[in-house]
Formats: C-alpha cells, sequence, structure tokens
C-alpha cells in the first residue's frame, strides 16, 4: 500500500479522484457534444435526439445496480471494483472515438440507419461508462473512514472531476467538439486504467455485518424504491409507444404517471419508520433522498439535452457552430464553479450545518437561477452570468448526495445500493428524455424548458427539507 493511503494525503485523494473523473470527463463530452453532432452533423429531430439520450438511463438502470450488486461480491485482478472500473473505462474511451464517425459505421450496416447506429454507440457508450461509475464512488467509501474523511473524499471526488470539466468546455469552446471527443478518448482511457493499479483495495470492509444478509433480492429493491414507481412505469408506457412509433394525442397516460409519482414522493416523506431501530431510520431516509434527488435529475437533464434546442430558438442568428461554442462557455461556467467550491466551501458548510441542510440550500439556488433564466436571460452573456449561478446547485448535486447515502448503508452493500441510488438519476433521465422532450418540440416558444427546470429543482429542495442528518 503507498503511504499517501495510509496517510489519507491530499496525493492520495487527487489519484483517488481520478477514475470518477475519467467518467465525468466522458459525461462532459457527451453533455458538450452529443446533441450538437446528432442535430448538425447527421440531422435528427429533437425527439430522435431524445430517443438517443434515453439510450443512457437504459445502460444505468442494466449497469449501475447489476455491477454495483457484483462489484459487492466478487474479487479479481486484486481488487473488488478495480475490474469494472478498467473495463468500462477501456470501452468508454472506444465509445467516443465512434462518436464523430457514425456515417462511416453505418456505411458497413446500412440497413440499421444513422438513427440506429446512434443509439448503438450511445447505449454501449452510457453502458460503459455506467459499468465504471458506480465502482468509481464505490472505491471512495471502501477506502475512507466514516465522517469527515468520508465527505473529504467526495468533495475531492467533485474538485478533480469539476476541473477536468471546466477544462472539457474549455476545450470544446476553444478548438470545437471534435477535437474535444478525440482528445475525450485519450484521458478517458489514461485515468481510468493506471490510477487503479495505486489504489489498494480492502479484501474485507471495515465494518462490515458477518450476519448481514447481502443478496440481491428483486422485490426487495423494488419496494425500496417505491417513490420511483411513477418514474418507472412512465419509462416504459413511453418507450414502447416511442419505439413502436405510435402517435397519440391525448395525454392521459401521462398526467396519471405525474400524479402517481407526486403522491408516492409525498406518501414517503411524510412517513414514519415502522420502529425506531437505526436499520428502519436508515431505510426509510434512503428512500427519502431518492424522492428528493430524482427532481433534481429530472430538471438537470432536460437542461442538458435541449439546451442546444433553446438556443436555437432564443438566438437564431447564431450559427451551428456558434451554439456549440456558447453550450461549451456555458457548461465551462457551470463547471468551474462546481469544481471550486466543494473542498473550499462545501466541506467547510457541511462540518457547521450538516450535508442535508447544505445540500438543501443549494438545490434552493439552482431553482431559483432556472426562474430567473427563464424569465431574463436576454443575452448569452446573461446565460453566463446564470450559469455561474447554477454551478453552486450542480457541485452539490454530484458531491454531496454520495456522502451523505453512504452513512445510510452497510459497507458490505455500498455496491449495490449506490446502483439503486442511480435509479433516481437514470429513471428522471428518461423522462426528460421521453416526456419533457415532446413538450419542448410540441410548444413554440422554448422558454418553458426552464420554467419545467425551475419547478422540478423547487419540488426538490422541498422534498430535502424532510431529510434529516445521520449521524
Amino acid at each position: 500500500m503507498l503511504q499517501a493511503q495510509k496517510n489519507l494525503s491530499r496525493g492520495f485523494y487527487a489519484l483517488l479522484s481520478l477514475p470518477a473523473t475519467a467518467m465525468g470527463f466522458a459525461l462532459s463530452v457527451q453533455i458538450a457534444a452529443l446533441s450538437w453532432i446528432l442535430g448538425t452533423k447527421y440531422n435528427l429531430k429533437i425527439d430522435d435526439i431524445g430517443l438517443v439520450w434515453a439510450a443512457g438511463p437504459l445502460a444505468g438502470i442494466l449497469g449501475q445496480v447489476i455491477i454495483g450488486f457484483i462489484s459487492d461480491r466478487v474479487w479479481f485482478w486484486k481488487g473488488r471494483r478495480r475490474p469494472f472500473i478498467l473495463i468500462g473505462g477501456v470501452l468508454s474511451a472506444l465509445m467516443l472515438l465512434a462518436l464523430p464517425n457514425l456515417d462511416i459505421i453505418n456505411a458497413s450496416f446500412d440497413a440499421v440507419g444513422i438513427l440506429g447506429i446512434a443509439l448503438i454507440v450511445a447505449l454501449t457508450l452510457d453502458l460503459s461508462i455506467n459499468v465504471s461509475f458506480n465502482p468509481t464512488r464505490s472505491i471512495i467509501a471502501d477506502v475512507t473512514p466514516e465522517g469527515e474523511e468520508r465527505t473529504r473524499g467526495y468533495t475531492w471526488m467533485q474538485t478533480i472531476s469539476g476541473s477536468f470539466g471546466v477544462l472539457a468546455y474549455f476545450i470544446g469552446a476553444s478548438w470545437g467538439n471534435y477535437f474535444l471527443i478525440y482528445f475525450g478518448a485519450g484521458l478517458v482511457f489514461l485515468f481510468s486504467v493506471f490510477p487503479t493499479f495505486f489504489i489498494e483495495e480492502p479484501r474485507e470492509l471495515k465494518n462490515q455485518d458477518a450476519n448481514s444478509n447481502s443478496e440481491f433480492e428483486f422485490l426487495k429493491t423494488l419496494k425500496v424504491i417505491k417513490p420511483l414507481w411513477g418514474f418507472l412505469v412512465y419509462s416504459v408506457y413511453a418507450l414502447t409507444l416511442r419505439l413502436m412509433e405510435v402517435e397519440h394525442e391525448h395525454y392521459y397516460a401521462e398526467w396519471a404517471c405525474g400524479v402517481l409519482t407526486l403522491f408516492l414522493v409525498l406518501q414517503t416523506l411524510l412517513a414514519k419508520p415502522s420502529d425506531d431501530s437505526v436499520d428502519q431510520r436508515n431505510a426509510l431516509a434512503f428512500q427519502r433522498v431518492l424522492a428528493a434527488h430524482s427532481f433534481t435529475w429530472l430538471g438537470v437533464q432536460s437542461m442538458f439535452i435541449y439546451m442546444f434546442s433553446w438556443l436555437e430558438f432564443s438566438f437564431p442568428e447564431i450559427d451551428n457552430d456558434g451554439l456549440g461554442q456558447v453550450i461549451s462557455i456555458a457548461f465551462l461556467l457551470m463547471s468551474a464553479v462546481s469544481a471550486i467550491l466543494p473542498v473550499l466551501v462545501l466541506q467547510p458548510l457541511t462540518l457547521k450545518f450538516g450535508r442535508v441542510r447544505t445540500h438543501m440550500l443549494c438545490i434552493v439556488s439552482m431553482a431559483v437561477t432556472y426562474a430567473l433564466i427563464w424569465q431574463f436571460a436576454s443575452s448569452q452573456y446573461v446565460l453566463f452570468a446564470f450559469m455561474l449561478l447554477l454551478g453552486i446547485g450542480w457541485a452539490a448535486t454530484i458531491s454531496l448526495p454520495f456522502a451523505i447515502i453512504s452513512q445510510q448503508v452497510k459497507p458490505e452493500t455500498m455496491g449495490l445500493y449506490m446502483g439503486i441510488f442511480n435509479l433516481s438519476v437514470v429513471l428522471p433521465q428518461l423522462v426528460a428524455s421521453l416526456a419533457i422532450g415532446v413538450i419542448v418540440s410540441r410548444v413554440a416558444d422554448k422558454d418553458i424548458l426552464f420554467l419545467i427546470c425551475a419547478i422540478c429543482l423547487a419540488i426538490s429542495a422541498l422534498a430535502w427539507t424532510r431529510i434529516e442528518e445521520q449521524n
């Protein structure tokens, strides 16, 4: 074991953050370039682009829950998480290389069509990222003690990852998205492969309960994600209609799923534990985190997917290359703030106010900023200023929830529950891809995008007020 790991030095925290940074960089490339390249080079429509983005959540459902469960129980290549980080990192790099070459790939499979090839590549890319993402987060919990050091591990993860996210958008703004894609492929390979050989994983996890039943139980998992049932039902329904190319004018099912989601979320937030045991309190707290986090991601993912369409509507005088540059600058500014805040600001605030309250206030700031964009983003420079403010909520979203839930689950099930927690990301992503895309494409005023984002983040902030700090 490296001396830096024994001492939990800053150098070790930086090294520990690199695999997650690789996956975060791959996502940054995706956010900056996927909608842009599909719309400009391959001329796909808004709802087709949304369908391509839906491949990611499907990969998350399959990848993070299953791989998380498996990585809790296996040991090979001298690691529990290492094998999946290596496999996912290599595949992610290869799929990034495929993005600008979809037409070449399509020429070899002419019967599939460019949309089919885009779906296959996007699904493989997201599945690869998801294979790695869960282990890159779980390994931080594996090698750090609970409490302040655990929080430090996740805030360092976001600082390093966020800094390279800034680099991704800077590259896109300065040298274009094609250069960004090829650069990203090399960086993802480097950061996901080499650091894993210098991090020693424990064969036996600290505080592991020898009597704990860590078997995967489908019905038990389904019960755990009860606040997300509405998202799940709608995702299955809408994806089936979309793949069968069924058009419908009435939206009774959409309204029913929306009401079901709000009912289940409210029921979870107002519920009381069946007894006063620590396990029951933690189980209910975990479900409340799922409820709150799901609405955060519904709003955030809607922005990621449809920012390009909103910019086309709001600034018609800017050409396609200019729009790609505006997107890169906007997300660069947001990522810059999210890279600086975790270690310098959020970690000290969590020591004073607690993780949950700090996170809730950051989500409130995000809801307010979305409302400001909806009303006042009259120029790209005003948008840039608001993107700086969005960085506050984004910094918290991709760092603090992992530290919060790591205190609510047992060490021997960390990978599984990290995967289950990811369902509060991927199911809302599916809804954003399938439902929000229909709204944005059919409503003339694309400003409705940020009204939807503001409402989603406001609901999330209210839900976080019902979550207690776990000791």
